[in-house]
């Protein structure tokens, strides 16, 4: 008799549990994804972040340096045209004014050229180069006979993370932050066949070697590294693609990555449910978008249905969502400004996906194609 007693208790406990109002979720990353200004641009951008991000509740910025700073530690790397320490306190100045996090990022492994031109880190250190043999090309198309896409540089290589750790440890310490993200994003070549020292290995155990390496390095200053999540994806059996996904077997290296790692989980045509993947790995997942407001507002929706029907531990793996913008500063803040419609006449624009996705966030608008 005790145990039904119990049994009709409990579910009487249930049912009026049921009835009662929720606790809103918590979010806590609320996202913005964009590259870093000129100098020209900056007093712009940091009227941007106060007037702009800080209304909107924007609690996280990820700025896309690569080689836009005034490094100190390698000053062969700068761009001709780069931000000074003075410009980037200003920034570092503004988030924290309105309690908004900022992660730094350069590109490594995979994104060291884009198009027909190599970027600053191979062009300075050629010996560096995963595909030395493959020549950039006068005019860029895709596809190709090299299935070029971008370069990447040799994880194995003895002298690389030399160079590229002296420039992550100075930009994390003029943003003054405890994160880096890392890119990461895209790698088509690793592993090849004539590399003298990746040659024979297994592609996966490339990759999760080169985000551990990264991830250790970060550890040992108690920084937390993130990057894009499209690597670690089987793009065949999701059918997901070679984009956002990966078609060359880097996928596996999933399980073997530490579980400390922020994985940024970029889907901009669908409303992708990877982030339950990320999740269920252990991972935590911040879900990011680009320029389709209908697309952002299934991703705010699945976000808040992964948390609300999760465990409580796994629920927790859910961090947020992230706005990227594929420009830099400038053309966004200038695209923003004009109201600029797409190519097409229509409101598909990152701006307008920005606007739209916020005010959703913060309950104040239905997005709207």
């Amino acid at each position: 008799m005790f145990k039904y007693t119990v049994l009709f208790c409990s579910l009487l406990f249930c049912e009026m549990s049921w009835g009662q109002d929720k606790p809103e979720p918590v979010i806590p990353v609320r996202g913005f994804c964009i590259g870093v200004p000129k100098p020209a641009k900056l007093d712009q951008f940091v009227a941007f972040i106060n007037d702009e991000l800080a209304p909107r509740k924007v609690n996280t910025l990820i700025l896309r340096v690569d080689y836009n700073y005034q490094y100190e530690s390698h000053p062969e790397l700068r761009d001709s045209t780069a931000l000074s320490k003075e410009d980037v306190k200003k920034i570092v100045t503004v988030c924290r004014k309105n309690g908004i996090k900022i992660i730094p990022q350069i590109n490594l492994l995979g994104h060291q050229s884009w198009a027909g031109k190599t970027g600053n880190l191979l062009k300075v250190y050629p010996q560096f180069d995963e595909t030395p043999w493959i020549q950039m090309p006068q005019n860029y198309s895709w596809p190709n006979s090299d299935s070029l896409y971008c370069k990447s540089y040799c994880p194995l290589h003895p002298e690389v993370h030399k160079i590229v750790f002296a420039l992550v440890d100075e930009l994390c310490d003029v943003f003054e932050t405890d994160a880096f993200h890392a890119g990461m994003d895209e790698v088509f070549y690793i592993g090849t066949d004539k590399c003298p020292r990746c040659s024979g290995k297994d592609k996966a155990e490339l990759f999760a070697g080169e985000v551990t390496t990264i991830r250790n390095h970060l550890a040992a200053q108690n920084r937390t590294l993130w990057i894009w999540g499209d690597r670690l994806i089987d793009g065949k059996t999701t059918s997901i693609g070679i984009w956002e996904a990966s078609g060359n077997g880097t996928y596996r290296a999933v399980d073997l990555i530490p579980r400390d790692v922020v994985i940024c989980d970029w889907h901009y045509e669908r409303a992708e449910q990877t982030p339950v993947y990320f999740a269920m790995k252990g991972l935590k997942v911040v879900t990011c978008t680009w320029k389709k407001p209908l697309v952002a507002k299934m991703q705010y929706e699945d976000l808040l249905k992964f948390k609300e029907r999760s465990s409580w531990d796994m629920g927790q793996r859910f961090l947020g969502l992230m706005q990227t913008v594929w420009t830099d500063a400038g053309t966004f803040m200038d695209g923003f400004n004009a109201k600029q419609l797409d190519e097409t006449g229509g409101t598909n624009t990152p701006w307008n996906c920005f606007i739209q996705l916020f005010d959703e966030i913060n309950g104040n608008a239905i997005v709207k194609m």
